[in-house]
């Protein structure tokens, strides 16, 4: 029975979904205890996405040439119903689907586009068997290679400010330590839509060098802030360590973990930089460690997330010096 476009196409998106469902299956088990087949590789990461969409133009072709656009809706439709699959099996969280999204998109393009070109160039049967095998097996061929080469750690440093109509002195006060954030400070923010906890308070216990700073956010995450330097009025520095122990695992993905394997944030600033009277400009910077063999693609993630946060918490810090006594029911600081 000869098959329609329509069918052929459905035959190409369940083969690549399903092809990237058994791989992250089997190199999610590799997760549990080989340091062969994990997830947080590039032969996961970058090949799985490629050959899927490879996989799904292959097999879902029409035997007159499919355009360009239709591969590229073959290839992006398989990628989302396997990430989709991620998340309704509970293999990977919602920060992990959304980082790696834009990657798999472009990836799974890629792949398909090489389907699309070798399916016309390639006539033999056996050529054409060959060549799907190969690119079906590429993550398991590459990862026993990736062993060999080293992870690579990088110290990336996120720098953000804003401009506050307040006094350095009132400024300190909202920064050595934040008092519990009432929810009408609270706004609707990129990094909390995707998962990431909304901050809950700082507790300052002592005061100078070698005090300790109590960060705490949504989803029993601590962060503990041993201070390094300590200018009143001017400048506070502190050393970050996350109380991993306790987080419980269904706040963050295991694979961006803070302080885990593959990121942490390690060190934390705040200066105060006077514009005029009342009037300064506060600055918050962080580094954040990357350990994976894909940081070229990671950093841009972590760097953009840590910066939203910060703005976040900076736009918190403003909005309180520049409203010591808020008015009853106040609203959303946005809209301040």
């Amino acid at each position: 029975m000869k098959l329609n476009r329509k069918q052929l196409a459905g035959i190409g998106i369940t083969v690549g979904a399903l092809y990237g469902l058994l791989v992250r299956l089997i190199f999610g088990f590799g997760d549990a205890g080989s340091d062969t087949f994990v997830v947080m590789s590039s032969s996961f990461i970058l090949a799985a996405p490629f050959a899927l969409g490879f996989l799904s133009v292959w097999f879902g072709e029409y035997p007159s040439k499919h355009p360009f656009m239709v591969r590229l809706f073959l290839s992006w439709t398989a990628s989302l119903a396997f990430m989709l699959g991620c998340l309704v099996l509970v293999w990977e969280g919602i920060i992990c689907v959304i980082i790696w999204l834009p990657l798999t998109l472009a990836l799974s393009s890629l792949g398909g586009a090489v389907a699309g070109l070798l399916r016309y160039w390639i006539r033999k049967s056996a050529a054409r068997n060959s060549c799907v095998i190969l690119v079906a097996a590429l993550p398991f061929l590459l990862a026993p290679l990736e062993k060999f080469k080293a992870t690579a750690h990088e110290v990336r440093t996120v720098q953000t400010q804003i401009e506050i109509n307040g006094p350095a002195a009132a400024v300190w006060q909202q920064i050595k330590s934040v008092p519990a954030i009432q929810e009408n400070e609270h706004s609707l923010d990129f990094s909390h839509l995707i998962g990431f906890p909304r901050p809950v308070e700082a507790v300052l216990s002592g005061s100078g060098i070698g005090a300790v700073r109590y960060a705490r956010f949504e989803g029993n995450v601590l962060f503990v802030e041993t201070i390094t330097e300590w200018q009143e009025n001017a400048r506070l520095s502190f050393h970050i360590q996350a109380d991993t122990a306790h987080i419980p695992p269904t706040t963050f993905d295991e694979h961006v973990t803070v302080g885990g394997r593959y990121f942490d944030v390690l060190q934390g600033t705040y200066w105060i930089e006077p514009l005029a009277t009342n009037r300064v400009r506060l600055h918050l910077a962080s580094d954040q460690r990357l350990s994976t063999h894909f940081n070229f693609y990671a950093h841009w993630w972590t760097e953009a997330l840590m910066a939203d946060l910060q703005n976040y918490i900076l736009k918190i810090i403003k909005y309180r010096v520049e409203h010591p006594q808020p008015p009853a029911g106040a609203g959303n600081i946005n809209s301040k």
